[in-house]
Formats: C-alpha cells, structure tokens, sequence
C-alpha cells in the first residue's frame, strides 16, 4: 500500500483524546508525504507527452543495438512513433521554465523533517502488518548456486553445459557470453571472512584478502608488480607488465610522446584491452579519464574482481568472435599494453574491431613487444602490423623507447577523412557495406570491414567533442532540432532539460533523502541510463557509473560517451558481464516495467543480488505495483527496505543488501 494513505485509520480511535491525536497524526503524514513530492515529483509525475512521428532514419536515438539475425522482441514498424513507450517521462516542471519563487520554496523545504516523519509512519504501519510482511517473504524459497565456480559465478560466462558443447575454441569462443535459456534465481555465496570494502582511495593501493581471496595472480605476477599479498591484504604497487615502476610515469610518458592526447581534456575516455587488474586506468582517474577496462575470465584468476574490488571501472569480455558491446566513434584513445591480442591474424578482424570503437582521430597505444624487441617472431609481427595499419590508413605519430621500464610504445591515429580510403590502391581490409549498421553490437559477429568516417558537419564523429568537462553539459553539434528527443521536445532541449532534471533530482532526493552515505559509494550502476543525466549529476563526487542501454531502447549510448561518461550495451533478461559484489549502489529508473513482459522480475532481482555488495544499495523508481512486487521480493532476500515514497500511482524505493544467505544448494543440473 502506499505509503501516507489510510495509514492513520488503522490506528485505534478511543474517545476524544485519541481522535485528536489522529488528526494531528493525519495533518502531520499528509504534509509529510506532500513536502516529499513536491521535492520528487519532477521523477513521478509524468506530463502529457508530445508525440513525434517520423521516419527512423531522420531518428538520432531509434537504432537498437542487436544482432538483425536474432529474433527480436520490438515492433518493427518503420513509422511508429518514435520514443513513445518511456516510462518515467520528464515531468512537466523539467520541461518548462520554473516559477523563481516555487523553486526557491520547493528547495529549501526541511527535507530530513519530512523524511523523519515518513521513517515513523512507515514503520508503524509495518509493525502493525508484520504477518502479512511474513507472509511475503515465505513466499519464496532461497538457495545457494550449486556451481564449480562458487562464489565468482557470472552465469552467461561459467554456463559450463553451453561452453561443453562449442565446436571450437580457437577464437576463445569460451570465454565468450553464452547465456543459460532463463536467469538463474539461485544466490551467490560470500566469501569466508568477507568485510566492508577499502573506501576509495585507499582502495586502489589494497583490499582485503578474503573478499577476493585468490593468490595464484599474485605469484605470477608479483615480480611485476601488479598484486602482492601481505598478510590480510592484496596489495597494489600500480605497476603492470609493462610499467612495472608504475602507471603515472607511464601515462606520463605517453603524454610527452604525443602532448595533443592531452589526458582529461582532449582525451577524457578511453578502452583498456587486457586490463589486468587496470591499474592504468586506476592511475589515469588523477588526470580526469574514464578508462573502460576490460580482460577475458580466464587464468589470470579474477584480475577484473580484483580491479571492481579496488573501485577501478571494468568488465569481463575478451576479443574474439563478436563485436564489443560498444556503439562505433566513441573512445578517444584505445590502449593495449601487453594484451595477447593477435591484431595481425586474419585480415586484421580484431584490429578492425578496434577501429571500429575508436572515435576518428582518436589514438591507439600499443606497448607491446613486437614494438621493442628483435626476436624472429616479434619482428615479423611488427611487419605485419606495420602492413595492416597503413592498410587501415592509421599514422604511426610516434615510437619511443621507456628507458625506465625498457619498453617501446608505438602510437597510432586513426584518420578523421576518407581521403585515404578512396586513394588506397588495393582496397583491404575492405569498405563495409552500406546497410552494415556500426553501432550493432550484441551478439553481432565481427566483420573484416572499415565504416567510412563520417563527413557532414551534422553527423556524430565528424568532429572532435568538447573538452572535458565543457562537453558534459553542452549538446553536441549533431543534435538536431528536428527529431524529437526521447521526452518530447527539440533533442538539444530535450538534452538540456534531461541533465537540468537530474541536477535537481539528485541535489533534493538523493543526497539526503534515500539513506545513502555517498561518501561510501564508489561503484555506480545505472541499469537504465537515456541521456546519462543522473551520472552527469554525480559527475563531481568520487565516484563512476557504468551506464546501460538496453537492446530494445533508442540508441542513447553514443551521445553518453560523447558527454565524456561511458556505458555499455545490454539486456537484463540475461546476467552482466561482472563477478559477484562489484558494486555499491544500482539505479532503475522505470527498468523493471519495461521489462516484465519479457522476463520474470524475480530473475533481474536476483542478479541485483549478485552483483550488489553486502551493504550496497538500490535505488528504483517505478509504477506503484512494481515496486510492491520488488518489495516482497527483496523482504524475501533480507534486504532492508529503507524508504518508500509514494503518489498517485508510482513509487520510489531505497533498500540495502544484507549479508545473509541460504543454508542450502539447489540440485546440480542433470543435463
């Protein structure tokens, strides 16, 4: 039920005494709950939309991110209308010019009274319906995942029956996502002795053994400083195979071998392939990039838990057979140290994959061994890269020897014209296909092509974005003002008011009325990001947030990453490419109903309970009813529920992960 409605009446009435006593208890809930809205109702309340229809490709945001093979789950209507069905619409006080004087009252209302009132209130309905709430929780049965992977288990990465069944693995196709039918609803355990995570910074340097208690890294590795062991501790010097005296006079180095990269303003985000335990990217924090890491779950045991665990942004994925879960255009700079990644095999698919992510002009770094040493076989690959490069048009801007490391680096720029496609003399790799959509991702197999760089003024890529942090609030250049946004106004002021809305939601709401010490937040996680407002709001804390897009959403994703923030293609009706307890706080704003027809919310809640840490929160908003089923559900799971707010028909929910867990395992599958 939500909450300030009836709640008084369901106290006893005894006389006079107690029936004033009443009204004052009602006069004081209903200005509670009104204070409350008055302070979110930019998040509930959603206005008349004005509806836009128009062809798809006059649309910025109307691509969806899929493999055109696959079934698909959306409507396919060409002249549909466009961004219609987007729960959780900007209200209409987010869309208009405020009133000076309403917004100066609804900002200095007393927000820790209301919320104080509202914690009473809630609590004293919950003592009075305590069976009922019992009754929800028995609902449902809890075990533990009964799986060789225990407590690191990421089911789209450790589907042991599916990988068993591979022809080959020759492209590392098993390491690879392959998805069981339906999300598991089983719990992962916790480690023997987990703790509260190292806050950042101090993270960065160590964490706690026993909540990544794995040591086989570290004695591979140790001599080249990436992870030690010391005593209760995994330690980090910030070294890497090819830093090894560490990160900063590496980063540094680069920058003075190419000073145009400009780290933090020119060059804000950037790839990491083959992260290790992403030191580099850890380091580059202090000069304002976002580093995306990511490496392959493979023998290197948990360097990507290792890096979540340090407060170092990163995800499981390797190069092999399918595109990267990225929109095209995007990264400033792409780094390779010593990856393993065989660029120069087979036409060069992998590197051009990386041309592919790479933003035109943008920078490939590479510190590999082919670049320094004089072995047969580093010699010969450097031939052959040299080869494919220029056959790719990329300029070999600089090599340079790192006396300190005894490293070369070699870096690389990609080409912002096609003047050089049209006059290579034989045309491989070729051009790819016109109808060869770039920003197609999930589960779209890699292909041996180039896309043109894009050339009209009004097209994204065409020119380098905003400096850092300039470009974060600015729309870009190739909005245009004819398609309507996803909330219905000319997009660059759809943009404007998106990032205006969040600003507001986040100051007023968020920072004092969930029950969230951000202080303590590092990880962030929003599940449904649009425009990347509500990570542009958080810009200033320390803190980082992995935005999604789901599949079957408008393409938002290239004009995050053209704000300077990140993300990542996905679908949650199927686990995330993360281990378990990797972050502290998830945000849904309106996920769960836009997903309920196609997948059971017990599923989605149950990978939040995988990757949350013990002690992490939630954060969603959506219909009224959703989030009673999510309630019960997360009751069932010992989360505490911390608030709930109310109106009309939608609700916002704050709750934070326990760290019980189940006696028992569910029955090892059969097949």
């Amino acid at each position: 039920m939500p909450i300030g409605k009836s709640r008084a009446s369901k106290r006893p009435s005894g006389g006079s005494s107690s029936s004033s006593s009443t009204a004052t208890l009602l006069v004081l809930i209903f200005m509670s709950v009104f204070g409350i809205w008055m302070l979110t109702s930019s998040s509930v309340v959603t206005p008349p939309r004005q509806k836009s229809i128009v062809h798809k490709e006059t649309s910025h945001f109307d691509s969806i991110h899929h493999n055109p093979n696959l079934p698909q789950k959306i409507p396919s209507d060409q002249t549909a209308t466009v961004f219609e069905d987007i729960p959780g619409d900007l209200p209409a006080d987010a869309l208009k010019e405020e009133d000076e004087h309403d917004k100066d009252e609804r900002d200095t209302i007393p927000f820790k009274q209301h919320t104080e009132k509202l914690i009473t209130a809630k609590n004293d309905t919950e003592k009075e319906g305590g069976k009922q709430a019992k009754d929800n929780v028995d609902m449902y049965k809890w075990e533990l995942c009964n799986v060789t992977t225990g407590m690191d288990y990421i089911p789209c990465l450790d589907n042991e029956i599916a990988i068993s069944k591979l022809r080959s693995k020759g492209h590392y196709e098993h390491r690879e996502r392959h998805c069981p039918d339906e999300g598991p609803t089983c719990l992962v355990p916790l480690p023997e002795g987990y703790k509260k995570p190292i806050p950042w910074p101090a993270s960065r340097n160590k964490i706690w053994f026993h909540n990544v208690p794995h040591k086989d890294l570290a004695k591979v590795k140790g001599h080249q400083n990436w992870v030690k062991a010391t005593g209760e501790f995994l330690t980090f010097p910030g070294g890497g195979t090819q830093f090894i005296h560490g990160a900063l006079h590496y980063i540094d180095f680069v920058q003075q071998m190419v000073p145009e990269i400009a780290w933090g303003k020119h060059t804000r985000v950037i790839l990491d392939v083959g992260c290790g335990v992403a030191s580099f990217g850890g380091f580059l924090f202090d000069k304002n990039v976002l580093t995306m890491s990511f490496a392959p779950k493979d023998e290197h045991e948990a360097q990507v838990q290792f890096a979540l665990e340090r407060g170092i942004p990163a995800i499981s994925a390797v190069m092999g057979t399918q595109r990267l879960p990225f929109p095209y255009n995007v990264f400033d700079l792409v780094h390779c140290a010593r990856c393993r990644v065989p660029w120069h095999i087979e036409g060069g698919k992998l590197l051009l994959e990386l041309n592919r992510v790479l933003r035109p002009g943008g920078y490939f770094v590479w510190s590999a061994t082919p670049v320094y040493r004089k072995e047969k076989e580093d010699v010969q690959i450097w031939k052959e890269m040299s080869a494919l490069t220029v056959a790719m048009c990329w300029k070999l801007i600089s090599i340079k020897k790192d006396k300190l490391n005894l490293i070369g680096v070699a870096v690389y720029q990609k080409p912002n014209s096609n003047e050089c496609y049209s006059e290579r003399k034989k045309q491989e790799p070729p051009m790819c296909k016109p109808d060869d959509d770039p920003n197609a991702s999930w589960y779209v197999p890699l292909q041996i092509c180039m896309h043109k760089v894009p050339s009209k003024e009004t097209e994204r890529g065409s020119q380098w974005p905003e400096v850092w942090p300039e470009r974060v609030q600015k729309p870009p250049y190739w909005l245009n003002k004819n398609p309507l946004g996803i909330y219905g106004k000319p997009t660059p002021k759809d943009f404007e008011a998106d990032y205006e809305y969040w600003k507001r939601v986040v100051s007023n709401t968020y920072m004092h009325g969930l029950g969230v010490n951000w202080s303590n937040v590092r990880n962030v996680m929003d599940m449904r990001a649009v425009y990347g407002g509500f990570a542009a709001a958080l810009k200033d804390l320390k803190l980082w947030v992995m935005n999604v897009v789901n599949i079957d959403s408008p393409d938002t994703l290239p004009l995050i990453y053209e704000r300077g923030l990140f993300g990542i293609y996905h679908d949650w009706c199927e686990s995330f490419s993360t281990y378990p307890r990797t972050y502290d706080l998830l945000h849904a704003d309106h996920l769960f109903s836009k997903l309920k027809n196609r997948c059971k919310t017990t599923v989605v809640i149950t990978e939040v309970d995988r990757i949350v840490r013990p002690g992490g929160k939630l954060i969603i908003r959506d219909k009224s009813n959703m989030i009673e089923e999510i309630k019960d559900l997360l009751k069932s799971l010992h989360w505490e529920i911390l608030l709930t707010f109310s109106k009309n028909e939608e609700q916002i929910l704050s709750a934070q992960k326990s760290t019980w867990r189940p006696k028992t395992y569910t029955t090892p599958s059969s097949s």
